[in-house]
């Protein structure tokens, strides 16, 4: 619902005739849309949007800002979303006009600066994975699983194999099975066991030679380290599969030790999480894959070479799965996580992964007897908390917990996620954060436990939107600005 602190919506401010700029009069001749278009590919009006001036606009979204919530502004501690402080140099460093200024087409002798900034990501990201191989192409974490997929799929259909399955544990990011099934496969759940890890047992039902691929995070989404990786590894290996290593929860292992040394054949980066670039909003993104040399020929194209002292886009590669995405990806992503890899250095990097294991640890000590954590007393970058006593005994929900945290400003923990635990709060504090913070975020919390609980019921109080309708959001789309006029 929305209180009297809301700010008008644009269509709300929206009056016929008011213009934010006046262009000037068309000095060329004018064409006719369906010359252009075929009429299948063209509205028969203009799009209803709001018309507004100058001023309206400016006021409208700075007022909006300031009732967000960001890495800049709040501790923002989303599980396993790995939402940590994006420095500002990057930002300076993707903004430079030698990299922000580029046009795709551009030939490749006017653009080595930028092929030579890429060519060592490859190198970055093929030696911090333990993988030979990598393509910067995919355009987000889930895109690349999806394009790894894929990219085994490729192999498979050259040995003239005709595998239909893809194994994924029940603690595994939610994304896998939806990529398994983009890519045509059929996708198996393999069990958990109650401390957290892969039940061995179930994975050996489940394993035939009509497994592809298996699918697992590690760490997991529970924030744990699985044991028996090398073994799942030489299991799913000897039935002829493959290993893909979901990279998502890359910041707590960078430079301590590498998917390929224990049995990865192929992994995706995040890199607008591990290597910090800007996370919010739903992107942009970037998902790079790496993997083993005798997947290398089915990447996507181009990628980028290095002959003699010059960089080119290699296209030439027959059993390429073909192009995933537009142009070469979301470079400046890529600029950004670059800035962000030279600046530690590989000794940085592991100190980064040491710090966010630290944050977490010393987080889940001290909320773990208000807020259980199921699954250990020990973590690596993030851990998963339940409220599941505190809704027997005093009526409080995960849910309340994550509304009032908004009204004392922070931002809230995962919640109701992994599904394998009750009043699910997966908290993620990050290496930016420092032990002041922390405490206080932990303060919190324990006097959040101690309100009444129709209070936080009816939490936030503070903020502009309280609590949405989530369910006849999701089911009843508001799609266009006349449609939003209606209901306002």
């Amino acid at each position: 619902m929305r209180n009297s602190r809301d700010t008008q919506l644009l269509c709300e401010l929206s009056r016929p005739g008011r213009r934010a700029a006046r262009l000037p009069a068309c000095d060329v001749p004018e064409r006719d849309i369906a010359d252009l278009l075929p009429t299948e590919a063209t509205a028969s009006s203009p799009p209803a949007l709001p018309e507004v001036t100058e001023p309206q606009i400016v006021r409208h979204f700075v007022n909006l800002s300031t009732m967000n919530m960001s890495v800049d502004t709040h501790f923002y501690p989303l599980g396993s979303c790995t939402m940590k402080y994006n420095p500002k140099r990057n930002e300076r460093a993707a903004a430079m006009p030698g990299f922000a200024d580029l046009h795709p087409c551009q030939p490749e002798e006017t653009i080595q600066g930028m092929l030579a900034l890429l060519y060592e990501m490859q190198e970055y990201f093929q030696e911090i994975s333990g993988l030979p191989a990598c393509s910067l192409q995919p355009a987000a974490g889930a895109h690349g699983e999806l394009t790894a997929l894929l990219v085994a799929a490729a192999y498979f259909k050259d040995l003239g194999e005709n595998r239909s399955k893809v194994l994924v544990p029940d603690n595994a990011h939610g994304t896998n099975p939806a990529s398994a099934a983009m890519a045509g496969y059929r996708s198996i759940t393999v069990k958990t066991t109650s401390d957290g890890f892969v039940d061995m047992a179930d994975l050996a039902s489940k394993l035939d030679d009509e497994v592809a691929v298996m699918m697992i995070t590690n760490p997991s989404t529970l924030g744990l380290f699985e044991p028996h990786m090398r073994e799942i590894a030489d299991q799913v290996h000897a039935r002829g599969g493959l290993i893909y290593l979901d990279g998502a929860n890359m910041n707590a292992i960078l430079g301590i030790t590498r998917p390929g040394d224990w049995g990865a054949d192929m992994q995706h980066y995040n890199p607008h999480k591990t290597f910090s670039g800007p996370h919010g909003g739903g992107g942009p993104g970037a998902g790079p894959i790496c993997v083993i040399e005798k997947l290398a020929p089915y990447l996507p194209t181009p990628i980028v070479r290095k002959e003699d002292s010059l960089y080119a886009l290699d296209f030439n590669l027959p059993k390429t799965i073909g192009r995933v995405r537009s142009f070469f990806g979301n470079v400046g992503v890529l600029v950004r996580a670059y800035a962000y890899i030279r600046t530690h250095g590989p000794d940085g990097l592991r100190e980064v992964s040491e710090n966010a294991v630290l944050n977490a640890n010393y987080l889940l000590s001290r909320v773990k007897h208000i807020l259980p954590v199921p699954q250990g007393n020990r973590c690596m970058h993030e851990f998963v908390a339940s409220a599941n006593t505190l809704k027997k005994d005093k009526g409080i929900t995960a849910m309340d917990i994550a509304k009032r945290l908004l009204d004392y400003g922070f931002h809230a923990p995962t919640v109701y996620f992994p599904l394998t635990v009750p009043e699910a709060m997966m908290c993620e504090p990050t290496e930016s954060e420092s032990k002041e913070t922390l405490d206080a975020f932990a303060e919190v919390l324990f006097r959040i436990t101690e309100e009444d609980a129709e209070l936080l019921h009816d939490a936030p109080h503070s903020t502009a939107v309280s609590r949405p309708d989530e369910v006849r959001a999701a089911r009843q789309p508001v799609l266009t600005w006349a449609a939003l006029s209606e209901a306002n």
